[in-house]
């Protein structure tokens, strides 16, 4: 094990043991290097891996702090992770994704609220004017499923399940973007999928809404394995669409 991995393993537990709290400033350079046994270039090295990893937050000239450590903060990186392996991983994130947004689905059917149902419902109804539109339209569309997908997520109250969906679902929108480029009649058919899964959301049906969002979601998964079949290079040409990660 490396000098840096001692850093963060050392700094990870005196987190874990609340000798630093969220929020909370490292002590400084030398006694933390003395504690934990490391010289300070190593020690700067931890920090910097800490910092990525979104433990740390170092503020030039004022040293370094414990971060929130916001969930979907720390599981950020999974969406490095699905960057790096590309393509050839594509099939197994969105059968993760299916099987994390289907249990998502299951519980905000009965924990979500009827003022957020009014906002569901009102997200949707707000894509009716893009569906038979031009291309362009298609990104307002994908603005709207994400904040579909993401809405839903946020009625589970399970932190570690809205930060993973988070991190997986922004991976996927090319792709589905591509998708809705592609495939005719493939807007309103997702469209009206995700009127279904709000109908089981309305009706306080878990099971009906984990059904639901399961089928949508591999549905997506099978026409896009399809169109990979019939020639993958085709997205290259699909424009990028800004997310917020």
């Amino acid at each position: 094990m490396s000098r840096t991995d001692d850093v963060v393993n050392g700094i990870k537990h005196m987190i874990v043991n609340g000798e630093l709290r969220p929020g909370e400033r490292l002590p400084a350079e030398k006694e933390l290097a003395e504690a934990l046994g490391v010289s300070r270039g190593s020690l700067r090295e931890g920090v910097r891996a800490l910092s990525l990893l979104g433990v740390l937050d170092i503020r030039q000239g004022d040293g370094s702090f414990v971060t929130s450590l916001d969930v979907s903060q720390l599981l950020a990186p999974m969406g490095f992770m699905v960057d790096l392996h590309g393509e050839g991983q594509a099939g197994y994130v969105h059968g993760f994704r299916r099987l994390l947004e289907g249990e998502a689905a299951r519980i905000a059917a009965m924990r979500i609220t009827d003022r957020a149902l009014a906002d569901v419902r009102a997200l949707l109804d707000g894509a009716e004017p893009f569906l038979d539109g031009a291309p362009q339209d298609h990104e307002r569309l994908m603005e709207i499923d994400i904040a579909f997908h993401r809405g839903i997520a946020a009625h589970t109250g399970d932190p570690v399940l809205i930060g993973m969906i988070e991190a997986l679902a922004s991976r996927t929108v090319r792709e589905r973007l591509w998708r809705g480029l592609q495939v005719e009649g493939v807007l309103r058919r997702t469209h009206e999928e995700h009127l279904a899964i709000w109908r089981a959301l309305r009706d306080r049906d878990p099971e009906a809404a984990r059904v639901r969002m399961a089928n949508h979601l591999l549905g997506v998964e099978e026409s896009l394995r399809r169109l990979r079949g019939d020639g993958r290079q085709q997205a290259d040409a699909v424009p990028e669409v800004e997310t917020a990660d």
